[in-house]
């Protein structure tokens, strides 16, 4: 289920759909590209995201303690949100 998210975080999503697209990207990636210097507000970021059905998770198959992150289409998102 797709759900619509506030501004705040579309612009988190904005940059990182600019970085990676439909490529994966780790949780260090993402605070890279975010530039965010605190790691609890990159969980909650990544975290609301994922429950709102904008991007999929799965664990790193050498670390699982790692987790692997991929952006939905903002096409699929639309059409699921409409």
């Amino acid at each position: 289920m797709t759900e619509a998210i506030p501004k705040w975080l579309m612009k988190r999503y904005s940059k990182l759909w600019k970085k990676f697209k439909e490529k994966e990207f780790s949780f260090e990636e993402a605070l890279e590209t975010l530039k965010e210097k605190d790691e609890r507000v990159l969980s909650v970021i990544l975290s609301d995201l994922k429950k709102a059905g904008w991007v999929d998770l799965t664990l790193s198959p050498t670390d699982a303690r790692k987790r692997i992150y991929k952006l939905k289409e903002p096409n699929i998102i639309v059409e699921a949100l409409l």
